[in-house]
């Protein structure tokens, strides 16, 4: 696999194409699961063209609805 160089991350993050509603990053060139986000302040999203963010996201939101459920179960 060939490495991609930081310029061309760097262009790929600035350009808004990329950037759904300007919220969810989508880029099937950039194999990276985690990218900062727009402002680097506020952490990292994923890479929705990435298979694996979406197995990412389930397995989140599976451990959260478990979490609920235990806790509202007893009441």
């Amino acid at each position: 696999m060939e490495k991609i160089s930081e310029e061309t991350l760097k262009n790929w993050h600035k350009n808004p194409k990329y950037w759904k509603l300007g919220l969810f990053y989508y880029n099937k060139e950039d194999k990276r699961l985690l990218v900062d986000k727009r402002n680097p302040n506020y952490g990292a999203t994923l890479n929705f063209a990435h298979k694996k963010s979406y197995w990412f996201l389930l397995i989140i939101f599976s451990f959260f609805g478990f979490i609920v459920y235990m806790i509202t179960r007893n009441q």
